[in-house]
């Protein structure tokens, strides 16, 4: 089928270059309209999630539609009327604007406790702003917003959700940018090392950049139709540029070769089809399997991150089979001209690659027992791995929502604790009825006893001198007769059917002791005829975590099963499928302890510049579905050289080192291409992009020299001719479905 493809390319070759053309202009065109990405980070169903909705829903200006602006001077008091008078006047455009729903200033009684506002050494004020939009919609105007309050007497700076989401979106966009101008030039550079040959250099590099364009576009789809992650543009970037770039080098380099060896250009490109053309396709299933593993966690952005994969690894593999061939059978011979003589490639057959394959099996268990060792000796920093989401915390220091938050934790009263919100829902009639006060009164004095809870601040206990059925009577008053302050409370805690309890414990937001407090207070009983949700940013960490954790094993067990029966439908083996998954599942261990030596423990976070903490719960699983795939990947590409070898002449010993010398070369140029590009993306300043950059360059790394090279050759010496074997029904099933190709 391939070499028949191959055939047909050539014969139509202005045909297929002309649609590969007209879909490259398409895709430009989507991608040129942009789409709405998400934020992400609340899973729905969960009972966090639920206490987001309601808060959302009845008490937006505690919600997420907020942000937090703060005004400071080295010199002027906060408390004068001139710094005063200053505030209010930067704010001036604000209350003006028809979007804005509120403004709490520690001047004009809008705030319950107005000391809470003004800074420990009353040089600066926070200021907390409510918009009359949900997240989702006042997002795309808050820069607007933001750009209305400048002051030429104190400095402005912005915090809060609205302010945090917008930093998040403009750092990942200049950390794309960034790791575009770093990536292309090095994996020029590097495929001019690997081919020798301008034009061949260009070639890969070309295709590595219309597959990226596709996958852009086809995210830009996808997110018309459902939530698309903001981290998924440079997620489908990183894994474009190294699959398509590896794809066309096989393809490229192959055609080559049947070139050199005396064949014209249409069998060069038949004979190229049938065997890395074959292989790429197989290759970009089982990447496409790694990828949706991300499927089985519905409701966070890690699904929508598996699809925008999955289209650009099929984008690549399209590009590489269509345009890719049409280019080749164009260019013929021509395909090597413009040689750089440093660069050129040694073709003698019997280079060092088969040196080391054939040193490796003369001694197997001497190579294979101290790499096993290291590489699991440094994958053991995992098994200390701690989870939790992550926060502002991600964004560099420099970022003003990230400069911003720093100083309020740090100038300002009670900033630095934690809260948990209790949300008690009363399906219908007044929540504060005074039939109802008395229990929630009491639901308020069991939380405050939960050990490490500081207090409790809710509309039942705003003064401890008051009992029960004073708040009732207090209540039972029209809320236009309350004095100001407690009318200014109960807008930020009373819904139409729900009460919020603010929880506060001086405990890390993402603590073990601060998670014991959410699950404390979630097993309090709520009121009667209530339902009470607990959520807050703890909340949100212990939900999100459990939730990926409780689904991790099904996705991993099914990543596995589906990658062993492509394999074996490749190979028709049952050995060597279930030996890729273990040679994998080294590459990708030695990866996880790097991320967890570095990013949680904190070495070289001054040399890479972020702030170490806890590994967020999806970097392990945004790490291990991709970076399977993608070992995967120069798995399918080794064995299949080694398969054809073996075919000729069923001698495993020189299948194995010639499939390596054909392929190893070519593999570590690939790597390290594939490196390149992931380092680029490791100078991100968004931790979780330099994290997924720098882990996958250290799984690719290790996969393609240590794995590769030493532990694939000396298992498969091990295992002699059992590499091939398989049991005679699936043998003749996997030879009924006929995936081979004879022209091979």
């Amino acid at each position: 089928m391939f070499a028949g493809w191959g055939r047909l390319v050539y014969r139509r070759r202005w045909w297929v270059l002309g649609l590969s053309g007209l879909l490259l202009v398409a895709s430009g065109f989507i991608a040129s309209q942009g789409g709405k990405l998400q934020s992400g980070g609340l899973i729905s169903t969960s009972e966090s999630g639920r206490a987001s909705e309601l808060i959302e829903r009845e008490l937006p200006r505690s919600g997420g539609s907020t942000f937090t602006l703060i005004f400071s001077s080295p010199t002027v008091d906060a408390k004068s009327p001139e710094f005063r008078a200053a505030v209010e006047a930067a704010l001036e455009p604000l209350r003006a604007d028809p979007r804005t729903a509120t403004i709490v200033t520690p001047y004009d009684g809008s705030a319950p406790d107005p000391s809470l506002l003004i800074s420990k050494d009353a040089h600066a004020v926070a200021v907390d702003v409510a918009v009359k939009d949900e997240l989702a919609v006042a997002r795309d105007y808050y820069q607007e917003l933001r750009a209305l309050v400048h002051s030429d007497r104190l400095q402005v700076q912005a915090t809060g959700v609205l302010a945090v989401t917008n930093g998040f979106n403009v750092v990942l966009q200049e950390d794309l940018r960034r790791a575009e101008t770093v990536s292309l030039p090095l994996a020029l550079i590097l495929l001019l090392i690997v081919f020798g040959s301008v034009i061949a250099a260009l070639v890969p590099l070309g295709v590595g950049v219309l597959a990226v364009v596709g996958g852009i576009a086809g995210m830009f789809v996808l997110s018309r139709v459902t939530d698309v992650s903001v981290y998924a543009e440079n997620a489908v970037t990183l894994i474009g540029l190294g699959v398509a770039i590896d794809y066309s080098l096989f393809i490229t380099n192959r055609f080559r070769e049947e070139l050199h060896n005396g064949r014209d250009t249409q069998a060069a490109l038949a004979v190229a089809m049938a065997t890395s053309g074959r292989a790429i396709t197989f290759s970009g299933l089982t990447v496409a399997i790694g990828l949706s593993g991300m499927l089985f966690y519905q409701g966070t952005f890690l699904s929508s991150m598996g699809v925008a994969g999955a289209i650009v690894v099929a984008s690549a593999v399209f590009y590489g089979l269509t345009f890719l061939p049409a280019l080749l059978a164009i260019l013929g011979p021509s395909v090597d001209r413009l040689r750089v003589p440093i660069f050129q490639p040694d073709t003698s057959g019997r280079g060092w690659w088969h040196t080391i394959a054939t040193a490796v099996m003369r001694r197997p268990v001497v190579v294979l027992l101290p790499v096993v060792a290291f590489i699991l000796l440094a994958g053991s920093p995992f098994l200390r791995l701690r989870l939790a989401t992550g926060d502002v915390t991600v964004l560099p220091t420099k970022e003003e929502s990230r400069a911003a938050y720093d100083k309020l934790r740090s100038d300002f009263t009670g900033a630095d604790v934690t809260h948990v919100s209790v949300v008690v829902n009363y399906p219908s009639g007044d929540p504060l009825a005074p039939d109802r006060v008395p229990a929630l009164a009491e639901l308020a004095q069991r939380v405050t006893q939960v050990p490490n809870v500081q207090r409790v601040n809710s509309p039942v206990n705003l003064d401890p001198r008051l009992q029960p059925s004073d708040y009732a009577a207090l209540y039972a008053q029209p809320r236009s007769k309350l004095p100001p302050q407690v009318q200014a409370f109960l807008t930020q805690t009373v819904g139409a059917h729900i009460v919020l309890l603010d929880v506060v414990t001086p405990l890390p937001a993402y603590s073990d002791e601060a998670r014991d407090v959410v699950r404390a207070v979630r097993a309090i009983p709520p009121p009667p005829g209530a339902e009470k949700v607990v959520g807050g940013f703890t909340a949100i960490d212990f939900d999100t975590v459990n939730y990926i954790v409780g689904r991790t094993p099904i996705a991993v067990v099914y990543i596995m099963a589906a990658t062993m029966l492509v394999l074996f439908l490749l190979l028709g083996s049952v050995i060597l499928p279930l030996k890729a998954v273990v040679m994998n599942l080294l590459s990708i261990s030695a990866s996880f302890g790097a991320m967890v030596w570095i990013f949680q423990d904190g070495h070289l976070s001054a040399q890479l510049g972020f702030t170490a903490g806890p590994i967020d719960p999806t970097l392990p699983v945004i790490m291990f579905c991709t970076v399977f795939g993608l070992s995967m990947d120069y798995e399918v590409l080794l064995l299949s050289r080694m398969q054809e070898e073996y075919l000729k002449e069923h001698d495993n010993t020189h299948a194995v080192a010639m499939g390596l010398e054909r392929s190893g070369r070519l593999i570590t140029g690939a790597a390290a291409i594939m490196v390149g590009v992931f380092t680029a993306f490791a100078l991100a300043d968004i931790v979780l992009i330099k994290a997924i950059g720098l882990g996958m360059a250290i799984a690719v790394a290790i996969d393609a020299t240590l794995v590769r090279a030493l532990v694939v050759p000396a298992t498969m010496r091990l295992l002699g001719n059992l590499n091939w074997w398989a049991p005679g029904p699936l043998a003749r099933l996997q030879r009924r479905i006929g995936l081979s190709e004879a022209a091979a």
